[in-house]
């Protein structure tokens, strides 16, 4: 069987299924939910997934287990365990998706690229999508054991920042801070789903609400996205992206990314790190 391409970094539903048993491909379940839910990510992928889907789990066992903050990154040593143990190897073609369209997937995304896995593609619309059309779905009582994968991880710092970064960016004219929480959490006129956290926002971040990217439950084309983005960063050289916890930030990090701004990174602790009571400052509008 010859190797499998991705066409571009966001595949469709019709593309996937097309491509569904190809040897190379691995589908990743990159599902997770605000804990004040009550939805649990792994549960739901259990009942329902793409055949041939793994769960990524990036809210337990592919996060870093000595930090206090939500899912952090782990160790390259983590990471390439974790990933092995879901059959990855160093020329698996990946999709990752979510059960919310396109809400928690990008984080597994920017997670693998960050750790060198560089074909990796987003499924516009996800299992929504997916569940639209009828494509068959599965499900199984627990998670099977999978052939170790060869996947050995190589971390790219750049992809990363943590709050002192984020601290001299907002000095930095060639440097764009962008928060994707909804306009009331950013401007601090509505109160953090986390308790204790601060309201407000970073002095000279900027605010691209994360659903802004999406039109009918995809993501928009590369013209309208352009039109979104460019008037925020401009000809600013890197952006770092930060939101509530550091998943929907990636997915303002991918949709600037397939409009040309590839020099990105996610502020990985975000508000739950920065909205702490702390010296960082905070301002609201």
């Amino acid at each position: 069987m010859a190797n499998l391409q991705l066409p571009d970094s966001l595949v469709s539903v019709g593309w996937l299924r097309q491509h569904l048993d190809h040897e190379n491909l691995i589908v990743l379940d990159s599902s997770w939910h605000m804990p004040a839910t009550g939805r649990d990510g792994f549960e739901e992928w259990r009942q329902e997934h793409i055949p041939g889907a793994r769960f990524f789990d990036f809210d337990g066992k592919i996060s870093d287990p000595d930090s206090e903050l939500p899912h952090m990154m782990p160790s390259e040593e983590i990471f390439t365990r974790e990933m092995q143990a879901l059959g990855l190897n160093q020329d698996s073609v990946v999709v990752v998706y979510d059960s919310m369209g396109m809400f928690s997937s990008p984080r597994g995304w920017w997670m693998l690229r960050a750790m060198g896995c560089v074909n990796c593609a987003l499924l516009d619309g996800g299992l929504v999508a997916w569940d639209e059309l009828e494509f068959p779905i599965e499900s199984l009582p627990r998670e099977p054991a999978y052939e170790r994968g060869n996947f050995v991880a190589k971390m790219n710092p750049d992809y990363v920042a943590d709050a002192q970064a984020v601290l001299a960016a907002l000095d930095d004219d060639s440097i764009c801070v962008l928060d994707a929480r909804p306009g009331p959490r950013f401007n601090g006129a509505a109160e953090e789903p986390r308790p204790g956290l601060r309201q407000g926002h970073m002095p000279g971040a900027l605010n691209l609400p994360f659903p802004e990217v999406f039109k009918h439950g995809l993501l928009k084309p590369k013209d309208e996205l352009r039109d979104l983005i460019a008037p925020l960063i401009g000809d600013r050289k890197r952006c770092i992206y930060s939101c509530g916890s550091g998943v929907t930030a990636c997915v303002i990090a991918f949709a600037a990314q397939r409009v040309g701004y590839d020099n990105l990174a996610i502020y990985d602790g975000s508000w739950c790190e920065w909205g702490q009571p702390s010296e960082l400052p905070v301002v609201t509008d």
